[in-house]
């Protein structure tokens, strides 16, 4: 994230015997601006910029420490900002299918590129097989490149966001496409997101692309027509068809309506002024393509850094659709944070009376945890998506907060 910074000298002032932060550089227009405002170099981490016509470093020697993360440099421009002490890491296109330095979320677009010629030739697919190799023969260069890339989904998200408060919707990947169920449940995210609320999910398929789905439609009726579109492809066991299907339903979405107003931001793909659709997916479980109807695809190598973020994110609530193992540890992942809470956690609302009591009986040990404990008013089991909203959209926290962020 792009942070102003005032002109430094050679007497900067430091603060426990550090020197002042960086500054995350994503834009050839921020670089100008930051070096005619007389920012240090060695303050500047220049982030995948194309920098193959820039010629503000031509006559300058003072680039000792200044950082240059991947990016497009001419071989001229390379050579001299190395020789001068910059910090130069290499982007090494050939090794990674996508671009580990990026400033933005993914779009779908972005990662089925190439998807007429089976999902295997798409970004998203080369990725995961260069991570599944990788994980049979690890290579310190390849375990770097992931972890930058992971930073920088991390700092784009919280670009993405931007203080608009957050509801997380989790449940299974096997919920499919056509069923009331799924219609349910894009229901919840349709109206979530009209409330003002951006819906984060994992990203996958199932519960998750049903809320994502509803999330990106601008009405009821754009959602139906979406719904018919999808169910002519219920599952994702082929997975070029499912995407194509998805595609075509995304597509359906805008038919008759204006332009939605969008976020104008660098780090911010498409999303709406108020709301959004939000998937935060991992290669992790490559075999679970990403839906297509997040606005921005927050798509991470490393599962443990993706559900953390998820679920830090989630600050206005969670509801918790009907799953299995992966649902279930998601649950506790909540509850955990919500347990350790000094003050009162964001509402946690889980749908499906039988399902969370008998099928997967989880319920018993919340009300165990949350006994005592402020966790404890927190918590709610309904029935319906309808009930289930009313635990978020009226909450006053959310509400307050939405008010404060965006005005009456």
């Amino acid at each position: 994230m792009t942070q102003p910074a005032p002109p430094l000298g050679t007497d900067d002032p430091v603060i426990g015997g550090l020197p002042d932060a960086g500054v995350e550089i994503e834009s050839t227009a921020a670089l100008e601006a930051a070096l005619a405002a007389g920012v240090a170099p060695a303050r500047l981490r220049l982030q995948d910029l194309d920098l193959t016509d820039f010629r503000g470093f031509d006559a300058r020697t003072d680039l000792d420490q200044m950082v240059v993360l991947g990016g497009r440099l001419s071989p001229t421009l390379e050579a001299h900002v190395r020789t001068h002490g910059a910090i130069v890491f290499p982007d090494d296109p050939q090794a990674a299918p996508i671009r580990p330095y990026r400033s933005q979320l993914y779009t779908a677009d972005e990662l089925f590129a190439g998807l007429a010629q089976g999902y295997w030739a798409t970004p998203d697919a080369r990725a995961y097989a260069w991570y599944q190799r990788d994980r049979r023969r690890p290579d310190v260069f390849t375990a770097l490149l992931q972890a930058i890339h992971d930073d920088s989904i991390a700092d784009a998200l919280e670009e993405f966001v931007d203080g608009t408060p957050v509801v997380g919707v989790m449940g299974g990947h096997a919920l499919a496409r056509g069923t009331a169920a799924y219609a349910d449940a894009a229901r919840l995210g349709l109206h979530l997101a009209a409330q003002g609320f951006i819906v984060a999910t994992g990203g996958g398929p199932g519960a998750m692309e049903a809320a994502n789905l509803g999330a990106a439609a601008p009405d009821s009726a754009a959602l139906g027509r979406a719904l018919d579109v999808l169910a002519q492809v219920p599952t994702f066991a082929d997975v070029t068809a499912w995407a194509q299907c998805g595609l075509a339903a995304r597509a359906s979405l805008t038919q008759g309506h204006a332009p939605v107003e969008r976020v104008q931001g660098k780090s911010a793909p498409g999303r709406r002024a108020q709301g959004g659709s939000l998937g935060i997916p991992t290669w992790f479980y490559g075999h679970e393509p990403p839906n297509v109807f997040g606005d921005g695809i927050a798509k991470y190598f490393s599962n443990a850094l993706r559900e953390d973020r998820l679920l830090a994110l989630a600050d206005a609530g969670v509801v918790i659709l009907p799953g299995a193992a992966g649902t279930v540890q998601e649950i506790f992942q909540v509850a955990t944070r919500a347990y350790y809470a000094t003050e009162s956690p964001p509402p946690m609302v889980l749908v499906g009376r039988d399902h969370w009591t008998s099928t997967i009986p989880v319920w018993p040990a919340l009300i165990a945890l949350g006994d005592g404990r402020p966790m404890g008013q927190r918590l709610a089991l309904v029935d319906d998506i309808d009930s289930a909203l009313d635990h978020l959209v009226l909450d006053p926290r959310a509400l307050d907060r939405r008010a404060l962020d965006h005005g009456p």
